[in-house]
Protein backbone atom coordinates (compact mmCIF):
# COMPACT_ATOMS: atom_id res chain seq x y z
CA UNK A 1 0.00 0.00 0.00
CA UNK A 2 1.25 3.47 -0.83
CA UNK A 3 2.32 5.74 1.99
CA UNK A 4 -0.35 8.29 0.96
CA UNK A 5 -3.07 5.63 1.30
CA UNK A 6 -1.86 4.61 4.76
CA UNK A 7 -1.72 8.27 5.80
CA UNK A 8 -5.28 8.85 4.57
CA UNK A 9 -6.60 5.86 6.51
CA UNK A 10 -4.87 7.01 9.70
CA UNK A 11 -6.28 10.51 9.24
CA UNK A 12 -9.83 9.18 8.77
CA UNK A 13 -9.47 6.98 11.85
CA UNK A 14 -8.28 9.96 13.88
CA UNK A 15 -11.23 12.11 12.72
CA UNK A 16 -13.76 9.37 13.55
CA UNK A 17 -12.13 8.89 16.94
CA UNK A 18 -12.23 12.60 17.72
CA UNK A 19 -15.85 12.82 16.57
CA UNK A 20 -16.77 9.98 18.87
CA UNK A 21 -15.06 11.72 21.78
CA UNK A 22 -16.98 14.88 21.00
CA UNK A 23 -20.30 13.06 21.14
CA UNK A 24 -19.47 11.60 24.52
CA UNK A 25 -18.59 15.00 25.96
CA UNK A 26 -21.79 16.63 24.66
CA UNK A 27 -24.21 13.93 25.83
CA UNK A 28 -27.81 14.92 25.15
CA UNK A 29 -29.70 15.88 28.28
CA UNK A 30 -32.36 13.51 29.58
CA UNK A 31 -34.85 16.38 29.54
CA UNK A 32 -34.61 19.61 27.53
CA UNK A 33 -36.75 22.60 28.52
CA UNK A 34 -37.34 25.82 26.60
CA UNK A 35 -38.38 28.96 28.45
CA UNK A 36 -38.47 32.76 28.13
CA UNK A 37 -38.10 33.72 31.83
CA UNK A 38 -34.89 35.73 32.05
CA UNK A 39 -35.45 36.47 35.75
CA UNK A 40 -35.39 32.74 36.52
CA UNK A 41 -32.38 31.65 34.49
CA UNK A 42 -30.04 31.33 37.48
CA UNK A 43 -32.66 29.60 39.65
CA UNK A 44 -33.58 27.09 36.94
CA UNK A 45 -29.94 26.19 36.36
CA UNK A 46 -29.42 25.69 40.09
CA UNK A 47 -32.46 23.43 40.27
CA UNK A 48 -31.17 21.43 37.30
CA UNK A 49 -27.93 20.80 39.24
CA UNK A 50 -29.85 19.70 42.31
CA UNK A 51 -32.05 17.35 40.30
CA UNK A 52 -29.06 15.72 38.64
CA UNK A 53 -27.44 15.22 42.06
CA UNK A 54 -30.61 13.56 43.37
CA UNK A 55 -31.73 11.56 40.34
CA UNK A 56 -28.66 11.19 38.11
CA UNK A 57 -30.65 12.70 35.23
CA UNK A 58 -29.46 15.74 33.32
CA UNK A 59 -31.95 18.53 32.72
CA UNK A 60 -31.10 21.42 30.41
CA UNK A 61 -32.95 24.74 30.47
CA UNK A 62 -32.64 26.76 27.26
CA UNK A 63 -33.56 30.44 27.39
CA UNK A 64 -35.00 32.31 24.41
CA UNK A 65 -35.94 35.93 25.05
CA UNK A 66 -37.74 38.24 24.75
CA UNK A 67 -41.11 36.51 24.70
CA UNK A 68 -41.75 37.40 21.03
CA UNK A 69 -38.61 35.57 19.94
CA UNK A 70 -39.53 32.64 22.18
CA UNK A 71 -43.01 32.38 20.65
CA UNK A 72 -41.56 32.43 17.13
CA UNK A 73 -39.13 29.69 18.12
CA UNK A 74 -41.93 27.48 19.44
CA UNK A 75 -44.15 28.01 16.38
CA UNK A 76 -41.29 27.13 14.04
CA UNK A 77 -40.50 24.03 16.09
CA UNK A 78 -44.08 22.74 15.78
CA UNK A 79 -43.76 22.86 12.00
CA UNK A 80 -40.30 21.29 11.96
CA UNK A 81 -41.10 18.67 14.59
CA UNK A 82 -38.29 19.89 16.87
CA UNK A 83 -40.13 20.85 20.03
CA UNK A 84 -38.20 20.05 23.22
CA UNK A 85 -39.40 17.68 25.94
CA UNK A 86 -40.90 20.54 27.99
CA UNK A 87 -41.90 24.04 26.89
CA UNK A 88 -44.38 26.81 27.60
CA UNK A 89 -47.10 28.28 25.41
CA UNK A 90 -47.53 32.05 25.42
CA UNK A 91 -50.92 33.27 24.28
CA UNK A 92 -54.63 33.09 24.93
CA UNK A 93 -56.63 29.92 25.66
CA UNK A 94 -57.56 29.62 21.97
CA UNK A 95 -53.83 29.51 21.08
CA UNK A 96 -53.27 26.86 23.73
CA UNK A 97 -56.13 24.81 22.24
CA UNK A 98 -54.49 24.85 18.80
CA UNK A 99 -51.37 23.17 20.24
CA UNK A 100 -53.50 20.62 22.09
CA UNK A 101 -55.62 19.70 19.06
CA UNK A 102 -52.49 19.36 16.93
CA UNK A 103 -51.10 16.75 19.35
CA UNK A 104 -48.21 18.84 20.65
CA UNK A 105 -49.20 18.71 24.34
CA UNK A 106 -49.49 15.68 26.62
CA UNK A 107 -52.79 15.17 28.46
CA UNK A 108 -51.79 14.95 32.14
CA UNK A 109 -55.07 13.72 33.64
CA UNK A 110 -53.67 10.31 34.56
CA UNK A 111 -50.42 11.71 35.93
CA UNK A 112 -52.26 14.33 38.01
CA UNK A 113 -54.42 11.68 39.71
CA UNK A 114 -52.30 8.53 39.78
CA UNK A 115 -52.18 7.88 43.55
CA UNK A 116 -53.67 8.87 46.89
CA UNK A 117 -51.25 11.78 47.14
CA UNK A 118 -52.58 13.32 43.98
CA UNK A 119 -50.27 15.72 42.17
CA UNK A 120 -53.16 18.04 41.34
CA UNK A 121 -53.99 18.59 45.01
CA UNK A 122 -50.71 20.43 45.57
CA UNK A 123 -51.76 23.33 43.38
CA UNK A 124 -54.04 26.29 43.89
CA UNK A 125 -57.26 25.26 42.16
CA UNK A 126 -57.31 28.49 40.14
CA UNK A 127 -53.83 27.68 38.79
CA UNK A 128 -54.92 24.37 37.28
CA UNK A 129 -58.11 25.78 35.72
CA UNK A 130 -56.06 27.92 33.33
CA UNK A 131 -54.34 24.76 32.07
CA UNK A 132 -57.49 22.66 31.81
CA UNK A 133 -60.10 22.16 29.10
CA UNK A 134 -63.54 21.09 30.28
CA UNK A 135 -65.67 18.62 28.28
CA UNK A 136 -67.44 20.27 25.33
CA UNK A 137 -65.33 23.43 25.62
CA UNK A 138 -65.78 26.20 23.07
CA UNK A 139 -62.34 25.56 21.56
CA UNK A 140 -63.03 21.94 20.63
CA UNK A 141 -60.00 20.66 22.58
CA UNK A 142 -60.17 17.20 24.17
CA UNK A 143 -60.98 17.46 27.88
CA UNK A 144 -58.02 17.28 30.24
CA UNK A 145 -55.24 19.05 32.11
CA UNK A 146 -52.44 19.99 29.73
CA UNK A 147 -50.10 22.22 31.72
CA UNK A 148 -48.18 22.30 34.98
CA UNK A 149 -48.17 25.70 36.76
CA UNK A 150 -44.86 26.65 38.32
CA UNK A 151 -46.09 29.89 39.85
CA UNK A 152 -49.30 31.87 40.24
CA UNK A 153 -50.20 35.55 39.99
CA UNK A 154 -52.98 37.92 40.84
CA UNK A 155 -53.50 41.64 40.35
CA UNK A 156 -54.28 43.86 43.33
CA UNK A 157 -53.48 47.32 44.61
CA UNK A 158 -50.36 48.33 46.49
CA UNK A 159 -49.90 51.29 48.81
CA UNK A 160 -46.88 53.19 50.10
CA UNK A 161 -46.87 53.12 53.92
CA UNK A 162 -44.53 56.09 54.29
CA UNK A 163 -46.67 58.31 52.05
CA UNK A 164 -49.76 57.21 53.98
CA UNK A 165 -48.17 58.28 57.24
CA UNK A 166 -47.08 61.60 55.74
CA UNK A 167 -50.68 62.32 54.66
CA UNK A 168 -52.06 61.45 58.10
CA UNK A 169 -53.43 58.07 57.04
CA UNK A 170 -53.01 54.86 59.03
CA UNK A 171 -50.27 52.84 57.26
CA UNK A 172 -51.64 49.62 58.77
CA UNK A 173 -55.24 50.24 57.66
CA UNK A 174 -55.58 50.75 53.89
CA UNK A 175 -59.00 51.60 52.41
CA UNK A 176 -61.36 48.66 52.01
CA UNK A 177 -64.26 50.36 50.21
CA UNK A 178 -64.31 52.56 47.13
CA UNK A 179 -65.53 55.57 49.12
CA UNK A 180 -62.66 55.12 51.59
CA UNK A 181 -60.28 54.90 48.63
CA UNK A 182 -61.55 58.22 47.22
CA UNK A 183 -61.28 59.87 50.66
CA UNK A 184 -57.69 58.63 51.06
CA UNK A 185 -56.85 59.91 47.58
CA UNK A 186 -58.09 63.39 48.45
CA UNK A 187 -55.97 63.46 51.64
CA UNK A 188 -52.91 62.33 49.70
CA UNK A 189 -53.49 65.01 47.08
CA UNK A 190 -53.79 67.65 49.81
CA UNK A 191 -50.45 66.42 51.20
CA UNK A 192 -48.86 66.88 47.75
CA UNK A 193 -48.77 63.19 46.83
CA UNK A 194 -50.20 61.59 43.71
CA UNK A 195 -52.68 58.79 44.23
CA UNK A 196 -53.05 55.80 41.92
CA UNK A 197 -50.47 54.99 39.27
CA UNK A 198 -50.81 52.17 36.73
CA UNK A 199 -49.88 51.44 33.14
CA UNK A 200 -53.22 52.40 31.62
CA UNK A 201 -51.75 53.10 28.20
CA UNK A 202 -51.79 49.27 28.15
CA UNK A 203 -55.57 49.03 27.97
CA UNK A 204 -55.79 45.45 29.26
CA UNK A 205 -55.02 46.86 32.71
CA UNK A 206 -58.02 49.20 32.48
CA UNK A 207 -60.11 46.23 31.38
CA UNK A 208 -58.85 44.27 34.37
CA UNK A 209 -59.92 46.85 36.98
CA UNK A 210 -63.21 47.57 35.19
CA UNK A 211 -64.13 43.88 35.24
CA UNK A 212 -63.26 43.74 38.96
CA UNK A 213 -65.79 46.50 39.58
CA UNK A 214 -68.35 44.90 37.24
CA UNK A 215 -68.25 41.53 39.03
CA UNK A 216 -68.65 43.33 42.37
CA UNK A 217 -71.54 45.54 41.24
CA UNK A 218 -73.65 43.14 39.16
CA UNK A 219 -72.26 39.64 39.71
CA UNK A 220 -70.63 37.21 37.31
CA UNK A 221 -73.86 35.98 35.70
CA UNK A 222 -74.93 39.43 34.57
CA UNK A 223 -71.46 40.19 33.21
CA UNK A 224 -71.57 37.00 31.14
CA UNK A 225 -75.10 37.80 29.98
CA UNK A 226 -73.74 41.11 28.71
CA UNK A 227 -71.07 39.31 26.71
CA UNK A 228 -73.82 37.04 25.32
CA UNK A 229 -75.74 40.11 24.15
CA UNK A 230 -78.61 39.72 26.62
CA UNK A 231 -77.78 42.80 28.74
CA UNK A 232 -76.82 46.12 27.08
CA UNK A 233 -73.87 48.25 28.12
CA UNK A 234 -76.38 51.06 28.66
CA UNK A 235 -77.71 49.13 31.68
CA UNK A 236 -77.45 51.22 34.90
CA UNK A 237 -74.97 48.76 36.40
CA UNK A 238 -72.56 49.25 33.50
CA UNK A 239 -72.99 53.01 33.65
CA UNK A 240 -72.06 52.71 37.33
CA UNK A 241 -68.85 50.91 36.34
CA UNK A 242 -67.97 53.68 33.87
CA UNK A 243 -68.86 56.33 36.46
CA UNK A 244 -66.33 54.97 38.94
CA UNK A 245 -63.54 56.01 36.59
CA UNK A 246 -65.04 59.51 36.30
CA UNK A 247 -65.24 59.68 40.07
CA UNK A 248 -61.59 58.71 40.39
CA UNK A 249 -60.56 61.28 37.78
CA UNK A 250 -62.68 64.08 39.29
CA UNK A 251 -61.44 63.42 42.83
CA UNK A 252 -57.78 63.66 41.80
CA UNK A 253 -56.98 60.15 43.01
CA UNK A 254 -55.48 59.20 39.62
CA UNK A 255 -51.86 60.08 38.90
CA UNK A 256 -51.20 62.65 36.19
CA UNK A 257 -50.80 61.10 32.72
CA UNK A 258 -52.07 57.67 33.78
CA UNK A 259 -53.77 56.93 30.43
CA UNK A 260 -50.56 57.53 28.48
CA UNK A 261 -48.28 55.64 30.88
CA UNK A 262 -46.94 52.14 30.21
CA UNK A 263 -46.62 49.76 33.12
CA UNK A 264 -42.84 49.93 33.38
CA UNK A 265 -42.96 53.72 33.85
CA UNK A 266 -45.80 53.29 36.33
CA UNK A 267 -43.70 50.81 38.30
CA UNK A 268 -40.83 53.30 38.40
CA UNK A 269 -43.15 56.01 39.71
CA UNK A 270 -44.45 53.84 42.54
CA UNK A 271 -41.04 52.37 43.39
CA UNK A 272 -39.55 55.85 43.67
CA UNK A 273 -42.28 57.17 45.94
CA UNK A 274 -43.97 59.41 43.39
CA UNK A 275 -47.41 57.82 43.93
CA UNK A 276 -49.15 56.34 46.94
CA UNK A 277 -51.18 53.61 45.20
CA UNK A 278 -50.39 51.20 42.37
CA UNK A 279 -52.54 48.73 40.49
CA UNK A 280 -50.24 45.87 39.56
CA UNK A 281 -49.67 42.13 39.67
CA UNK A 282 -47.84 39.95 42.19
CA UNK A 283 -44.81 39.96 39.88
CA UNK A 284 -44.26 43.53 41.05
CA UNK A 285 -42.68 42.26 44.29
CA UNK A 286 -39.61 41.25 42.30
CA UNK A 287 -39.77 44.37 40.11
CA UNK A 288 -39.94 46.82 43.01
CA UNK A 289 -37.16 44.99 44.83
CA UNK A 290 -34.87 45.65 41.87
CA UNK A 291 -35.94 49.27 41.55
CA UNK A 292 -35.95 50.21 45.24
CA UNK A 293 -35.12 47.55 47.86
CA UNK A 294 -36.06 49.97 50.67
CA UNK A 295 -39.59 50.67 49.44
CA UNK A 296 -42.00 50.43 52.38
CA UNK A 297 -45.25 49.16 50.92
CA UNK A 298 -47.95 46.52 51.23
CA UNK A 299 -50.63 44.87 49.12
CA UNK A 300 -54.32 45.70 49.54
CA UNK A 301 -57.42 44.13 48.02
CA UNK A 302 -59.20 46.15 45.34
CA UNK A 303 -61.64 48.42 47.27
CA UNK A 304 -65.16 47.05 47.02
CA UNK A 305 -68.07 49.08 45.67
CA UNK A 306 -70.88 46.79 46.79
CA UNK A 307 -71.49 44.15 49.44
CA UNK A 308 -73.98 42.28 47.25
CA UNK A 309 -71.47 40.34 45.11
CA UNK A 310 -67.82 39.31 45.69
CA UNK A 311 -64.96 41.30 44.25
CA UNK A 312 -63.15 39.01 41.81
CA UNK A 313 -59.63 39.90 40.70
CA UNK A 314 -57.64 38.64 37.74
CA UNK A 315 -55.24 35.84 38.55
CA UNK A 316 -54.36 32.19 38.18
CA UNK A 317 -51.35 30.39 36.77
CA UNK A 318 -48.49 32.74 36.01
CA UNK A 319 -46.11 30.54 34.07
CA UNK A 320 -46.80 26.94 33.10
CA UNK A 321 -44.85 24.14 31.44
CA UNK A 322 -46.28 21.66 28.94
CA UNK A 323 -44.90 18.23 28.06
CA UNK A 324 -44.34 17.48 24.38
CA UNK A 325 -46.71 14.59 23.63
CA UNK A 326 -44.38 13.34 20.88
CA UNK A 327 -41.22 13.38 23.01
CA UNK A 328 -39.37 10.12 23.56
CA UNK A 329 -38.61 11.41 27.06
CA UNK A 330 -42.13 12.38 28.14
CA UNK A 331 -42.11 10.04 31.16
CA UNK A 332 -38.84 11.59 32.35
CA UNK A 333 -40.29 15.04 31.67
CA UNK A 334 -43.32 14.32 33.85
CA UNK A 335 -41.12 13.02 36.67
CA UNK A 336 -39.03 16.19 36.57
CA UNK A 337 -42.10 18.45 36.67
CA UNK A 338 -43.41 16.55 39.67
CA UNK A 339 -40.09 17.18 41.40
CA UNK A 340 -40.03 20.84 40.32
CA UNK A 341 -43.47 21.47 41.83
CA UNK A 342 -42.76 19.80 45.18
CA UNK A 343 -42.77 22.08 48.23
CA UNK A 344 -38.99 22.34 48.59
CA UNK A 345 -38.32 23.38 45.00
CA UNK A 346 -41.33 25.69 44.92
CA UNK A 347 -40.15 27.44 48.08
CA UNK A 348 -36.69 27.91 46.57
CA UNK A 349 -38.14 29.41 43.39
CA UNK A 350 -40.35 31.76 45.40
CA UNK A 351 -37.48 32.94 47.58
CA UNK A 352 -35.04 33.38 44.70
CA UNK A 353 -37.36 35.00 42.15
CA UNK A 354 -40.04 36.61 44.37
CA UNK A 355 -42.83 34.92 42.44
CA UNK A 356 -45.82 33.35 44.13
CA UNK A 357 -45.48 29.52 44.16
CA UNK A 358 -48.11 27.35 42.48
CA UNK A 359 -47.78 24.77 45.27
CA UNK A 360 -50.12 25.97 48.04
CA UNK A 361 -48.14 24.06 50.67
CA UNK A 362 -45.04 26.20 50.06
CA UNK A 363 -46.54 29.42 51.44
CA UNK A 364 -44.89 29.19 54.85
CA UNK A 365 -41.54 29.87 53.22
CA UNK A 366 -42.41 33.00 51.22
CA UNK A 367 -42.06 36.70 52.00
CA UNK A 368 -44.81 38.59 53.88
CA UNK A 369 -45.58 40.59 50.73
CA UNK A 370 -46.10 37.50 48.62
CA UNK A 371 -48.23 36.06 51.43
CA UNK A 372 -50.56 39.05 51.09
CA UNK A 373 -51.09 38.17 47.44
CA UNK A 374 -51.46 34.46 48.25
CA UNK A 375 -54.31 35.12 50.68
CA UNK A 376 -56.57 36.25 47.83
CA UNK A 377 -55.87 33.47 45.30
CA UNK A 378 -59.31 31.94 45.81
CA UNK A 379 -60.87 35.28 44.82
CA UNK A 380 -59.27 35.16 41.38
CA UNK A 381 -60.78 34.82 37.94
CA UNK A 382 -59.45 35.29 34.43
CA UNK A 383 -60.80 35.75 30.88
CA UNK A 384 -59.18 32.43 29.94
CA UNK A 385 -61.62 30.58 32.19
CA UNK A 386 -64.79 32.61 31.64
CA UNK A 387 -67.72 30.75 30.07
CA UNK A 388 -68.34 33.72 27.79
CA UNK A 389 -65.94 36.09 26.04
CA UNK A 390 -66.51 39.54 24.64
CA UNK A 391 -65.44 40.32 21.10
CA UNK A 392 -62.10 42.11 20.84
CA UNK A 393 -63.51 45.17 19.01
CA UNK A 394 -66.05 45.66 21.79
CA UNK A 395 -63.32 45.36 24.44
CA UNK A 396 -61.26 47.93 22.55
CA UNK A 397 -64.18 50.39 22.41
CA UNK A 398 -64.83 49.75 26.12
CA UNK A 399 -61.24 50.41 27.21
CA UNK A 400 -60.66 53.42 24.96
CA UNK A 401 -63.99 54.79 26.17
CA UNK A 402 -62.79 54.62 29.78
CA UNK A 403 -59.63 56.48 28.77
CA UNK A 404 -61.89 59.19 27.30
CA UNK A 405 -63.85 59.38 30.56
CA UNK A 406 -60.62 59.84 32.53
CA UNK A 407 -59.49 62.57 30.13
CA UNK A 408 -62.87 64.28 30.46
CA UNK A 409 -63.73 64.18 26.76
CA UNK A 410 -66.74 61.87 27.15
CA UNK A 411 -69.31 61.09 29.81
CA UNK A 412 -70.02 57.60 31.16
CA UNK A 413 -73.39 57.66 29.39
CA UNK A 414 -71.81 58.57 26.04
CA UNK A 415 -69.27 55.78 26.34
CA UNK A 416 -71.99 53.29 27.30
CA UNK A 417 -73.99 54.17 24.17
CA UNK A 418 -70.92 53.96 21.91
CA UNK A 419 -69.84 50.59 23.29
CA UNK A 420 -73.36 49.24 22.88
CA UNK A 421 -73.46 50.44 19.26
CA UNK A 422 -70.22 48.52 18.55
CA UNK A 423 -71.67 45.49 20.33
CA UNK A 424 -74.85 45.56 18.24
CA UNK A 425 -72.91 45.91 14.98
CA UNK A 426 -70.79 42.89 15.90
CA UNK A 427 -73.83 40.83 16.81
CA UNK A 428 -75.47 41.69 13.51
CA UNK A 429 -72.57 40.27 11.48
Amino acid sequence: MKRTGIFSMLLISLIVSLAGCGRTETKKADVVIWHWMTDRKKAFNELAKRYQAESGRQVEFKLFAPSEIYSQKVRAATQAGTLPDIYGILGEKKDFAIFVKAGHVLNLNTEMSDNIHEWRNKFFSKALIVNEFEPNNEFGAPAGIYGVPIDVTNIQMLYNKDLFKKAGLDPESPPQTFSEFITAGKKLKKAGTQGLVSGWAETWMIDCLASNFAFNIMGEKKVMRTYAGEVPYTDPDWIRVFSLFKEMADSGVLASGIVSMNNKDAEQNFANGRAAFAFNGSWCVNVYKGMNPDLNYAAMFVPRVSDEYPMLIWGGAGSSFMVNARSENKEKAVEFLKWLTDEKQQAYLAQDTNNLPANKYSLTNISPLLSQFAQTMENTTHPNIWPRHEKSVVIEAFDIGIQSIILGTKTPEEVAREVQEVKEREMAK
